[in-house]
């Protein structure tokens, strides 16, 4: 289903199997616009079978301007205890270079608060790098809070067999 947008030429639409090797382009480009292109591990197969297999714990919208690829949001959906509802987690939002400043970034976001919003979730939330000054004044302009007081606390590789191995 493709979302005609407010924005003369652009359209959303949800990813489909199909478009596996663009997410992961994108994903590929996000991490080197965040200097973490080594970090990136992610595969096609993978991609596949946890955006559309029957594991599938995320989603991807597509950003698409006069019929060019020129964004994406990766989310998925979790729970805050203390307002007793879902929300969504924008895990990662990318627009390509050449194409920022048209408000493509805007309404991938808006579309999202319109999806919480039609599913009567509490909140939409995501990190940002702190040295990322553009997307943190983006993200305020929005009206996004910073969350300063709260530490993201991540297990992973060795760190994360070794905690699993006291079970």
């Amino acid at each position: 289903m493709n979302v005609k947008a407010k924005i003369e030429g652009f359209q959303i639409r949800k990813a489909e199997k199909s478009d596996v090797p663009l997410v992961l382009d994108f994903i590929r480009k996000l991490a080197e616009y965040e200097r973490l292109s080594h970090e990136v591990t992610a595969t096609e197969a993978q991609l596949e079978r946890y955006l559309f297999g029957e594991e599938k714990v995320a989603e991807v919208i597509l950003g698409f301007y006069r019929d060019v690829p020129v964004g994406f949001a990766l989310y998925f959906f979790n729970f805050s205890t203390f307002l007793a509802k879902p929300g969504i987690y924008l895990e990662d939002l990318f627009v390509l270079e050449e194409y920022r400043g048209k408000g493509f970034g805007k309404t991938l976001l808006a579309y999202l608060a319109q999806l919480a919003l039609e599913k009567n979730f509490g909140r939409v939330e995501w990190a940002v790098l702190d040295w990322n000054e553009p997307s943190i004044s983006f993200y305020k302009s929005l009206g996004a809070r910073m969350m300063d007081e709260w530490i993201i606390n991540r297990v992973t590789g060795e760190s994360l067999q070794k905690l699993a191995d006291r079970f």
